[in-house]
């Protein structure tokens, strides 16, 4: 029986060779993004599967409350809490700690080379399964200053001699290799190419009282390892427990400790750092933009399965003989329906086929499409993938080929020779005509989308921030002190005014502290950035009472002039918001520094300290020290940059051979920092040039096929004497009505969506405007109109006497 559905469908698929191209083309170009989805959903659930006891081993996140507001949740937290378990929590087999930040310069003999990785104790190796080559995983890490290499950075250092048991010089002290690990997975959410014993950082922080502190969880993440079969229910109270006890000591601070599963760190919930990063130690994809993704691929995948229905009921005619014959000689509706849903899963899989190959093409342009891709996904083809590849296959094959399917399976011996489209949807919708405006509604959704996105994207790079950034080159430093290059920079006449910054301000860089103005109870969270005297005037803030930073202190601690913005004295009422009398004040600002009072010695204009997405809020400037980290920014007046350039990289190079050039202009960093709306825009983008081909598609093959049945009915038209705009007029009429109604559904969906849902975490977007909602639809318009026309006019300049002559 199978074989004889196989051989009809065969057959039929031969004698309407156009439809069938049209078909598995569509089907083609909709899996071949359902492929992309698959490869990449099958690649995030990837992730540290390769640990032994991944099912096992929960993450601690912290939910952090300060002055009763709730501050987010947070992948970090603090290493007294991995210490607190340690020693009150039952049931916890074992707990493994990893400190962030460990990014140093490896000095071996008269090479010297950057490494990075984690502070770790001995308990790393037992939680997670990071096979060792050499060494002892048990005590590889317990003594001080010991540090585990991976396979890469053991040749990166001592080419291929044993690297066990050899020294490594950081920061003038030595550090003894106790052991080789292979290099980690590259699904791993833990990436690394050192780890060092966490006994060294506790040494070196022993004058820290911060290190261990209840609320330093800045850069500490810490793992459990629980038993088989254990109850969490019984472990998260005795954390409640923890989190009451330590609580108490605080005075407007709250930390909830939560367990999060390993296998939920990269596809899951959107965590933050303390300092105000992304949460994750490695890539991280939250759950909601997976079902964005799926949406929006399900969307390209229905519109092509819509083009076979279309063409299935439009072709029902001539298929309605061959459903009448079937059941007269006793086939039943199972039959009939097996019949047609084994031919639509032919020419699914025949799309499979040739869509496997447009995933091929497709598969570098998407790792290409963003840094972060690069470093998340591979797609490459495994066993698992092949069989989720074929299974999906044959459900698009099903869902294309349900509705026809069912159709012709009801359609009695006595109706065979009926006219389908007499079948109705709604009233007075036809169920073709119901399809065609679902398909272009969505292909209209997606074009002016891409339409809008694009504008609005253009318009936050454009955004006036408050302060200047065109020209300005900013210069990592990378733990160099920046005197010696600013000697350098000074000699060059094309640099016009360079200054020192601890931040990059407004791509989502954060630092910051609490601050306090009279009242002791009263205090917020205020970000900021270190500057010296000439970083004001370099980026044209606007100064709208008193002046620039008087003194020049050497350490942080001595810094007590601080500038604010408008916000600052608005959220504390100094000298009732009034910028001349808030010269002079005094406030206490609190940080990982101490706590000192600070004197206002002047008040900027409001600006974009983050990303635009964020509400100006309270922000202070204090002054740069050698203490801090370095940024200098130059501002460049050049009419031959890559020169320029050259000449600056050749400066730096005086100063540091180890490490790479690294500087980017001011607005470079601002487009990176919305990398990830141009990705999203990017891809939505191609989807939508994929939903309207194959729409486009649909509709071709819907006019041929009307052309084709209406041909005897334009010729006598034209005998009696109908022009060619007549019959193009009667023959488009149909289409461009269901276009009409797609763009009534379509464009007021966009709009309101938009406008109320996606612009609104944006309060300082632009309005849409009337010409990104029409551009989409003028698209569409001029793809139909060729579409419609092509097939129109062969119609209209045929000749009557070769249609009519059988007559």
């Amino acid at each position: 029986m199978i074989g004889s559905y196989i051989k009809t469908s065969r057959r039929n698929l031969l004698r309407n060779k156009l439809f069938s191209t049209i078909n598995i083309v569509g089907l083609a170009i909709s899996m071949s993004v359902g492929l992309l989805l698959i490869a990449f959903v099958l690649d995030l659930h990837s992730y540290d599967r390769f640990h032994q006891n991944g099912e096992r081993i929960y993450r601690i996140t912290n939910v952090l409350t300060e002055n009763r507001e709730q501050s987010g949740k947070f992948a970090t937290t603090s290493i007294k809490t991995a210490k607190l378990i340690q020693e009150k929590v039952t049931g916890v087999e074992d707990v493994a700690i990893l400190h962030n930040n460990f990014s140093q310069d490896a000095k071996v003999g008269d090479n010297t080379l950057p490494i990075k990785g984690f502070w770790a104790n001995p308990s790393i190796f037992k939680v997670f399964t990071f096979p060792m080559l050499e060494g002892n995983p048990s005590t590889a890490l317990k003594e001080p200053y010991s540090i585990v290499l991976t396979e890469t950075a053991a040749r990166k250092l001592f080419g291929h001699q044993s690297a066990l048991g050899k020294s490594i010089n950081f920061n003038a002290l030595d550090y003894k290799v106790s052991g080789i690990m292979k290099d980690v997975p590259f699904f791993s959410h833990i990436n690394f190419e050192a780890l060092v014993s966490l006994s060294t950082a506790e040494q070196l922080n022993k004058t820290n009282n911060n290190f261990e502190q209840w609320t330093s969880m800045a850069s500490n993440y810490v793992y459990l390892l629980l038993p088989e079969n254990v109850d969490l229910a019984s472990i998260q109270p005795q954390l409640d427990a923890i989190e009451q006890e330590e609580n108490l000591a605080e005075e407007n601070t709250e930390i909830q400790l939560e367990l999060l599963p390993l296998y939920d760190i990269v596809v899951g919930e959107n965590l933050r750092h303390s300092e105000g990063g992304p949460g994750s130690v490695g890539p991280h994809m939250p759950l909601v933009m997976l079902w964005i993704l799926g949406g929006l691929a399900l969307i390209v995948i229905l519109s092509a399965c819509f083009n076979y229905t279309n063409l299935s009921i439009a072709r029902a005619m001539r298929r309605f003989k061959e459903v009448g014959l079937r059941k007269a000689i006793g086939a039943g509706k199972s039959q009939v329906w097996q019949q047609f849903l084994v031919e639509a899963i032919m020419i699914s899989l025949a799309a499979l086929f040739l869509s496997y190959f447009i995933f091929l093409v497709m598969r570098p342009l998407l790792i290409n499409l963003a840094p972060e891709m690069q470093r998340t996904v591979k797609l490459e083809l495994t066993p698992l993938m092949l069989a989720a590849f074929i299974v999906f296959s044959v459900t698009v094959g099903v869902l294309a080929g349900l509705m026809p399917a069912l159709f012709f399976s009801k359609v009695s011996a006595i109706s065979a020779l009926r006219n389908v489209s007499t079948v109705k949807v709604f009233k007075h919708i036809t169920l073709r005509r119901a399809l065609v405006v679902i398909q272009y509604s969505l292909t209209l959704i997606f074009i002016t989308t891409t339409a809008i996105g694009y504008v609005q994207y253009k318009n936050i790079l454009a955004f006036d921030l408050g302060y200047r950034t065109q020209n300005i080159l900013n210069i990592n430093m990378q733990g160099n002190k920046p005197d010696a290059l600013l000697k350098e920079l000074s000699e060059m006449p094309e640099l016009t005014a360079l200054s020192r910054s601890l931040i990059i301000t407004s791509v989502g860089n954060a630092w910051g502290g609490f601050m306090k103005y009279k009242d002791s109870l009263d205090s917020v969270l205020v970000m900021t950035n270190h500057v010296d005297e000439n970083y004001l005037a370099l980026h044209e803030y606007k100064l709208v009472a008193g002046g620039n930073f008087m003194a020049r202190p050497t350490t942080t601690t001595a810094a007590t002039e601080v500038i604010v913005n408008q916000q600052v004295l608005k959220r504390f009422n100094i000298g009732s918001n009034d910028p001349q009398k808030a010269i002079g004040e005094e406030i206490t600002f609190s940080s990982f520094h101490g706590t000192r009072k600070m004197t206002i010695v002047g008040v900027m204009k409001d600006f974009h300290y983050g990303k635009v997405d964020n509400l100006v809020g309270p922000v202070a400037f204090m002054f740069w020290t050698p203490e801090d980290r370095a940024i200098i920014n130059a501002k460049i007046q050049s009419r031959d940059i890559p020169t320029t350039m050259a000449k600056i990289e050749s400066a730096w190079k005086k100063i540091d051979r180890v490490h790479p050039f690294q500087a980017e202009f001011y607005d470079q960093a601002i487009e990176k920092a919305y990398s990830e709306f141009s990705t999203i825009i990017k891809i939505i983008g191609f989807l939508s040039f994929l939903a309207i081909s194959i729409a486009s598609m649909g509709l071709f093959g819907m006019v041929a096929f009307t052309t084709e049945t209406r041909m005897k009915e334009i010729s006598i038209r034209k005998v009696m004497g109908a022009s060619s705009g007549t019959l193009i007029y009667l023959l488009s009429r149909s289409f461009l009505v269901q276009l009409s109604i797609s763009a009534l559904i379509a464009l007021p969906v966009t709009y309101l969506f938009f406008e109320n849902v996606v612009l609104a975490n944006f309060p300082y977007h632009t309005p849409v405007q009337i010409a990104e909602l029409l551009v989409g639809l003028l698209v569409v318009l001029l793809i139909a109109f060729i579409m419609i026309g092509s097939q129109t006019m062969k119609a209209a300049r045929s000749n009557p006497v070769d249609i009519l002559k059988s007559e």
